[in-house]
């Protein structure tokens, strides 16, 4: 198989641009390396097309393995015909490969060989030859033998059928057509253990859909309600069809002694051999494409979450809610520092309210508070009555905004968190982490493993490597998105940097403790184990905001500083008009791209991605995002009426709808059908994790908690 070939024509992409970002791939440069800084050599591929054509190539690397393995297989065996060999080599998928390798694989001891231990093949051959006139009972007697244990023609008779059976489970063609009809025809069942036990899998108890139009979220829930035990769960094919099917393939001569005795055994094939594990096979691809899709739904909100805008310039205090242990705050400068920390217990069973007031004035007087971060968690409803009645007492402006604390007490129960705050308890870190992942989502939210921030959906349910994989990528490609300051950086955030490694991450932070801040990138080359090979990775990606050469402060590579300098040169400027931020309107004075990236010796793509960056040097695509609505009012689930249109803030989107914050403490729904006019296939068509929405209440169920919102007719 010619792999860039094939990879160019999945991904509708040039073959040249196929084996650059192979060789460069090969080579060892990371994704947000080559979809950054190699536009050239790819055409500009960006890190999602990279990241499927990385995919690709593993599969298919890993498949032409197998084929050279399975030939070496049977080759051993001295079965492996021209045609054989042939069928493998054009074989386009694993699953066909290994149906072609089925027949010659080692099996454990089956029906089927312990037969052919009893020297029953050679019977089986006759009648599957269809061309004995002798009674079946009379060809079986010559394979009676006492020593070998078939003593009886019945046994004889049955041994024979169990190796038929076998010799047509491993046909390959009719694996195809039956695992084919079945996608096309077959419908997955489900019925309830006990239908009279309440679950959450009601609508399972008594349900049939076709497999082809399975919605993922429905092959989830069905996997763990089986699971829990609650569901049994059955594929329903056409079984008639498939066993005429097979009839006509194998059967082809009208031989009444040999007809019958066939029917049984491909019959026992098919219900027993094959379509158990061609059912096995579709559940288990049904599930695989199901956390595919849950896996890729899961890392475009993890990366809007990552991306929201950071607030900043403020004061915050870091609210983390409780009832009896009570209310932990810190209070965290506009740079992220902890200035202090407290406790209060305005909630049950204390409810000391008035004191809480009292300290809560104290904090905002001595340290300038603007704004408060409360978590989401228990007693945050609680914990918001009192913010605003706190607030209204106030004559300064002070705000407040619910912070999604998924993943905070993990977090803070850490390691890591051990190690930035040893003198702070697990409340005072929860805290300082609410406050922080106002102030910089992306620098606080990569502390903490991905899988718990929570914005997804069956995600215990999944394979857990394959979704850790998928949402590292999903962080790696955010945080080289936005760069880091090399000064202020943790080592979980510059980890995640091309080219960075754990260690050498953790090297930097501690060049950076010895030896004072980063002056020039150069410098960087100075940490232990950061190579040449990490420096043309990472160096890009990691600013230095006011180092010796203002050219650090952007994302212009080191490896185009000297054409960035000679651009500047003949417009008429100096590297210093950079740091002064005197270069808005660059992209108007280069009047011809073509004939001055020629001049400067690089491609139009690099020079107008340098021009793009020396006009907002350190520009930060977060700016582009929704901003966190910031509240000073509190509004409660039963204020709710239909048709009341209210702002809200999207914190979670899953296969059919989404959950919108409305600031009544309980998400409102917005489903799939509510959300467009038009029909849309996937919510993230309308929206995405952090976007801030105009909804209408539909309903509202207090006592279940429910809430029904849409969007129809009412968006801009």
């Amino acid at each position: 198989m010619d792999i860039i070939k094939k990879i160019s024509e999945e991904l509708n992409i040039q073959l040249w641009q196929a084996e650059a970002a192979v060789n460069l791939i090969d080579e060892g440069n990371t994704i947000p390396f080559i979809a950054r800084y190699r536009k050239e050599k790819t055409g500009a591929l960006n890190d999602e097309a990279l990241r499927n054509l990385d995919e690709r190539l593993k599969y298919l690397r890993n498949l032409e393995e197998r084929k050279e393995s399975v030939l070496s297989a049977i080759a051993e065996q001295e079965k492996l015909t021209p045609q054989l060999e042939q069928q493998i080599r054009e074989a386009e998928t694993l699953v066909e490969v290994e149906d072609l390798y089925r027949p010659y694989k080692q099996k454990k001891r089956t029906r089927a060989i312990i037969a052919k231990e009893k020297g029953l093949e050679p019977l089986a051959n006759i009648i599957f030859l269809q061309m004995t006139a002798k009674a079946l009972e009379q060809e079986a007697e010559a394979f009676l033998s006492e020593e070998k244990g078939v003593e009886t023609v019945e046994q004889a008779i049955n041994g024979a059928k169990d190796i038929i059976a076998e010799s047509v489970s491993d046909e390959a063609e009719y694996r195809t057509y039956i695992r084919e009809l079945t996608w096309k025809e077959g419908n997955i069942i489900t019925k309830a253990k006990e239908e009279s036990q309440e679950s959450v899998y009601e609508m399972y108890y008594d349900f049939s859909d076709p497999l082809k139009k399975l919605a993922g979220h429905r092959v989830l829930a069905i996997n763990r309600g089986e699971k829990e035990k609650i569901l049994t769960v059955k594929i329903e094919t056409n079984e008639e069809r498939i066993l005429n099917y097979l009839y006509k393939k194998i059967i082809t001569r009208e031989n009444p002694i040999t007809t019958p005795v066939l029917k049984e055994a491909i019959e026992d094939s098919y219900k027993r051999l094959i379509f158990p594990s061609i059912e096995r096979e579709i559940r288990s691809e049904l599930t695989e494409k199901a956390e595919d899709n849950a896996i890729k739904v899961f890392g475009k909100n993890l990366e809007q979450l990552l991306l929201q805008p950071p607030i900043t310039g403020q004061v915050v205090l870091g609210w983390d809610p409780a009832f009896r242990t009570g209310c932990k705050l810190a209070v965290v400068d506009a740079t992220g520092k902890v200035l202090d920390t407290t406790v209060i217990y305005p909630t049950e069973p204390q409810k000391k309210v008035k004191k809480t007031k009292e300290v809560l004035k104290k904090l905002v007087k001595k340290y300038g508070i603007t704004l408060i971060s409360v978590g989401n968690g228990t007693a945050s409803r609680e914990s918001e009555k009192i913010i605003v009645d706190f607030i209204k007492e106030l004559d300064t402006s002070v705000q407040y905004v619910i912070v999604n604390e998924a993943g905070a007490s993990v977090y803070s129960a850490s390691k890591l968190a051990t190690e930035e705050f040893p003198n702070f308890d697990v409340g005072q870190r929860s805290a300082a982490s609410i406050a922080r992942r106002l102030q910089d989502p992306l620098a606080e939210l990569v502390k903490i493993d991905p899988k718990s921030i929570g914005v997804g959906q069956y995600q215990h349910d999944m394979n857990q490597k394959k979704l850790g994989d998928a949402l590292s990528t999903v962080v790696e490609d955010c945080v080289n998105k936005v760069g880091v300051d090399l000064n202020t950086a943790s080592a979980s955030l510059l980890e995640y940097i091309s080219g960075i490694s754990k260690t050498v991450a953790k090297n930097i932070v501690a060049y950076r403790e010895e030896n004072g801040k980063f002056t020039d990138r150069k410098q960087l080359l100075k940490v232990s184990k950061l190579g040449p090979k990490a420096f043309e990775q990472g160096a890009g990606f990691m600013r230095i905001l006011d180092g010796t050469n203002p050219l650090d402060r952007t994302s212009v590579h080191p490896e185009s500083y000297e054409a960035a300098e000679k651009l500047l040169k003949k417009l008429g400027f100096d590297k210093e008009a950079v740091r002064e931020g005197k270069l808005s309107g660059l992209s108007q004075m280069v009047t011809d791209y073509k004939k001055t990236a020629e001049e400067l010796g690089i491609g139009e793509i690099t020079l107008r991605d340098i021009v793009k960056e020396l006009e907002k040097p350190g520009r930060d695509p977060r700016e582009e995002m929704p901003k966190p609505v910031l509240k000073s009012d509190v509004l409660e689930m039963t204020d709710l009426k239909p048709g009341m249109v209210l702002k809200g803030t999207v914190r979670n989107v899953i296969d059919f709808g989404a959950f919108v914050d409305i600031g009544v403490h309980q998400d409102g729904l917005v489903h799939i059908s509510q959300m467009s006019d038009k029909y849309i296939k996937h919510p993230l068509e309308v929206v995405h994790v952090g976007d801030i929405v105009d909804v209408a209440v539909m309903s509202v169920d207090v006592q279940k908690k429910r809430i029904q919102l849409t969007m129809k007719g009412i968006q801009k």
